[in-house]
């Protein structure tokens, strides 16, 4: 009963950007962490970053460093977010959000969406 439905994702030119959002809904009590991994075809799923819901966040050592990279989250939507600018070909992937939620019936459970394209072109 719970969902996380993710949008933003699509096709843009390098340098460009994209914010992805991520909205979570259902029988949810609270929210822990929150997060935005990666994956490109042949290759495992990789952590983008996270975010805490005091807000605390963490980033992969691939995209640190890039301010251009930046993730956030209103939890009062039950919404997390990922502003990507300055895209380049090499963050091509399937985007997909993860959180860890205590549902209604005090179970603490991990959760995917269904992953939305990021397309960066040169």
């Amino acid at each position: 009963q719970v969902q996380l439905v993710e949008s933003g994702g699509g096709l843009v030119q390098a340098g460009g950007s994209l914010r992805l959002s991520c909205a979570a809904s259902g029988s949810i009590s609270r929210i822990n962490v929150m997060g935005w991994y990666r994956q490109v075809p042949g290759k495992q799923r990789d952590m983008v970053a996270t975010i805490t819901s005091g807000g605390e966040t963490t980033y992969a050592e691939s995209v640190k460093g890039r301010f251009t990279i930046s993730i956030s989250r209103d939890n009062a939507n039950k919404t997390v977010y990922l502003q990507m600018n300055s895209l380049k070909p090499e963050d091509t992937a399937v985007y997909s959000c993860n959180a860890r939620i205590w549902t209604a019936l005090g179970k603490l459970l991990n959760y995917w969406g269904q992953g939305t394209q990021v397309t960066v072109s040169s």
